[in-house]
């Protein structure tokens, strides 16, 4: 027979442990129950009003958490959206590493940095975090999940179609009753999907130029000289930092590179004269000076290059560039390396195109292109491809 000191141990015992139910059923693979939750939020194909698209249908982990699919990789680069037939206008961009930008603003020099989305209009103001302002855009958006209304986003994630998928609930994370409140549900809906994204299984280090730090690996001479021309003769380090560990290889910031316009691109079957003028326009349209925003016309997001060569095979086409101009890395290296110097060609190339007839097709928006720190780089074939072989030590998983 116990004791009576020993039950009120054993009650505490068994509170624990009911307590701790939550918690181990949330930290399924070392994440925490927010975690969790964001990423039951974020494979939910169900959150979409034909219950065909989630988050990961256009930022797939396969290949880094951008576009998953090859055909589309391989043209317009564009994804259709949960209505068949309907399409954005830009390469879905990754959400790998995405967490870390900071709220859109002007440093002291008057640059534009942060936010989220290829244009910043995420700008981290209304939740405090670009990525979760970012996550309530497709949602809602008619060309991507199309859903009618927050409030039906809150149903859905509250009364899953597939209780199994949300091994931790929302009321589990945001407190019994959170459903009731449809406001607050939803930026905890998108705060629970930015939980996730910046968690150890999105933002892994885990490349092989993250384990040189540790000493388990080592880079090849041809990939060590490929780090040293990105950080120098490349001039790729101006824009995409790689300072020593954790480094994030990019700096925020928002540049003009004299992209093409990608003709294939299924935005122009909508609309033939359309023209991405990005951060420029998200400005205008935000109510910016006039002298403001045309410094900024045809300006994009400096992506991360962590991931940037992540497939599941080598013949796997990734689209590079925020229109998807570019199916590889050969080919992008070697516009930023030539953009200045092969003849302009006479229309609307394919990358395919241009490299067959060694020539680039105008930018697809003339202004504010930056001329100082790519066009014409004087990089010899060689060292272009090492810098493309450096550029392929940043796909996490790596396996020594």
């Amino acid at each position: 027979m116990k004791s009576k000191r020993t039950l009120p141990l054993l009650l505490a015992a068994v509170v624990f442990l009911l307590a701790g139910i939550v918690f181990i059923a949330g930290a399924q693979n070392g994440l925490t129950p927010e975690e969790q939750l964001g990423k039951s939020i974020f494979f939910d194909e169900n959150l979409s009003i034909n219950q065909n698209q989630s988050c990961a249908s256009c930022h797939g982990p396969g290949v880094g958490w951008t576009g998953p699919l090859e055909v589309i990789n391989a043209h317009g680069a564009v994804y259709e959206g949960s209505v068949e037939g309907l399409f954005g206008n830009r390469k879905p961009p990754s959400a790998a590493y995405a967490t870390l930008s900071p709220i859109f603003h002007q440093d002291k020099d008057g640059l534009f940095e942060g936010g989220n989305f290829w244009d910043g209009r995420a700008t981290g103001e209304k939740l405090g975090n670009p990525a979760a302002d970012q996550a309530q855009g497709p949602f809602l958006n008619p060309v991507e999940q199309a859903l009618p209304s927050s409030d039906m986003v809150v149903d859905r994630v509250c009364n899953p179609a597939d209780p199994g998928a949300y091994p931790v609930s929302f009321e589990d994370v945001w407190g019994e009753g959170a459903c009731d409140d449809y406001a607050a549900a939803y930026d905890q809906i998108a705060l629970s999907i930015a939980a996730y994204e910046a968690s150890n299984e999105v933002n892994a280090f885990s490349s092989k130029y993250d384990q040189t730090f540790g000493g388990k690996v080592k880079l090849s001479k041809e990939e060590q000289r490929g780090y040293a021309l990105f950080r120098g003769k490349g001039m790729c380090q101006r824009c995409h930092p790689a300072n020593g560990q954790e480094a994030l290889f990019t700096d925020f910031t928002f540049d003009n590179l004299g992209v093409p316009k990608n003709p294939e691109n299924p935005v122009y079957d909508v609309d033939p004269d359309f023209v991405d003028l990005g951060l420029g326009g998200f400005l205008m349209t935000a109510g910016y000076d006039e002298d403001v925003y045309e410094s900024e016309l045809g300006k994009q997001k400096v992506p991360t290059l962590r991931n940037v060569d992540k497939r599941p095979d080598e013949g796997f086409v990734k689209a590079f560039g925020h229109n998807g101009y570019f199916k590889s890395l050969e080919g992008i290296v070697h516009f930023y390396n030539t953009r200045d110097v092969k003849p302009v060609c006479p229309g609307a190339y394919t990358e395919a195109e241009a490299l067959a007839e060694d020539c680039w097709p105008a930018p697809e928006v003339a202004e504010n292109v930056n001329t100082d720190e790519l066009g014409n780089l004087g990089l010899t074939p060689d060292e272009e491809a090492a810098i493309v072989a450096f550029l392929k030590v940043l796909s996490d998983g790596y396996m020594p």
